[in-house]
């Protein structure tokens, strides 16, 4: 996809999300879009991990409660603005990914995913009994400034505003996705993942593109995190279980990866479903494993993929919707 459609589909993205944030009365409805965007980019960062390296993680959601966990203490002993621990928030939590990616992108296949689930339990584990600095298990909250980017600080949290924050975040992380992967990064990263040892041959260096493809994942979660910060106002330890991986990774799975808004869409139905069955039924989860069940068994490329087929006809143009950049 050229540049300038990108960024006609961008901007018609962006205006779509002030039309539902000014037109939108419930704030119920509107926390919940807001959650759901949230999650948009933190199963974002999932899913590009997965569809750049090939790599399934069960434990960004130590970057994801990480992220929380600096803005918090660093607006607790007043060391930085508000801005600054937000930005420091992101980029520590980037290139702490990048380190420790240089060791374990080396590791193969599911040895990789349990690998990302150890790291991330000693750090729940870590959080969860350091009462003197995160709280412990009652978690700690997050003391905003009246004035947040130039803006009143309760303005900015209204469910409207935040929506409108979320959503821009979300098309803004696409953007720069589709405008990363449809160049040579891509196509390297690519590379890569069908065939290193080839790739190898033909002379591209894999180890820092794929740990580079882990740090951008991470970093993507880690935004993800901040954006829930400031929503709640809360960080716990429970956004750094690996389930909230778990959950990240359904949706992954639900939405497809074949598109880069393919985890994105899965966020979408996941908060629906769970807004619908929830009211209706205590196992919500279990009906919704049940569909998890029946995605990946007729339709293995997600919501996405089946999307794309039926606008397309299933002909030939929905591969070429698939490149990088899609």
């Amino acid at each position: 996809m050229s540049p300038p459609r990108l960024l006609l589909y961008t901007t018609i993205a962006l205006a779509l999300g002030v039309a539902v944030a000014l037109g939108v009365r419930s704030a119920t409805l509107l926390s919940l879009l807001t959650q759901a965007a949230i999650y948009a980019v933190f199963a974002l960062g999932v899913g590009l991990l997965l569809r750049q390296n090939g790599m399934v993680s069960f434990g960004h959601a130590l970057f994801f409660g990480a992220a929380g966990y600096v803005v918090a203490i660093l607006l607790q002993v007043k060391a930085v603005p508000a801005e600054a621990a937000m930005l420091i928030a992101v980029l520590g939590s980037t290139a702490f990914a990048f380190l420790i990616g240089l060791v374990i992108v080396r590791v193969p296949g599911i040895a990789f995913g349990m690998l990302t689930l150890a790291i991330g339990q000693m750090a729940y584990l870590g959080a969860s009994r350091s009462r003197g600095l995160t709280g412990g298990a009652d978690g700690i909250s997050v003391e905003w400034p009246s004035a947040l980017f130039g803006l009143p600080t309760a303005t900015l949290l209204q469910p409207w505003a935040m929506l409108l924050l979320a959503w821009s975040a979300l098309v803004l992380v696409l953007l720069m996705l589709a405008l990363l992967l449809r160049g040579r990064f891509g196509a390297v990263t690519e590379a890569t993942r069908d065939n290193e040892e080839r790739a190898r041959f033909i002379g591209i260096r894999t180890l820092l593109p794929r740990a580079a493809v882990y740090a951008l994942s991470a970093g993507i979660a880690s935004l993800a995190g901040v954006l829930a910060a400031l929503n709640t106002g809360f960080v716990s330890p429970e956004s750094l279980h690996w389930s909230l991986s778990g959950v990240a990774l359904m949706m992954v799975v639900v939405g497809g990866t074949r598109v880069l808004w393919g985890p994105a869409l899965g966020a979408a139905v996941y908060f629906l479903a769970k807004d619908l069955l929830g009211d209706h039924a205590q196992h919500w989860m279990a009906i919704f494993g049940v569909a998890l069940i029946v995605v990946i068994v007729f339709a293995p490329t997600g919501l996405s993929g089946l999307l794309l087929r039926l606008v397309r006809g299933g002909h030939g143009p929905a591969a070429a919707a698939t490149r990088p950049g899609a």
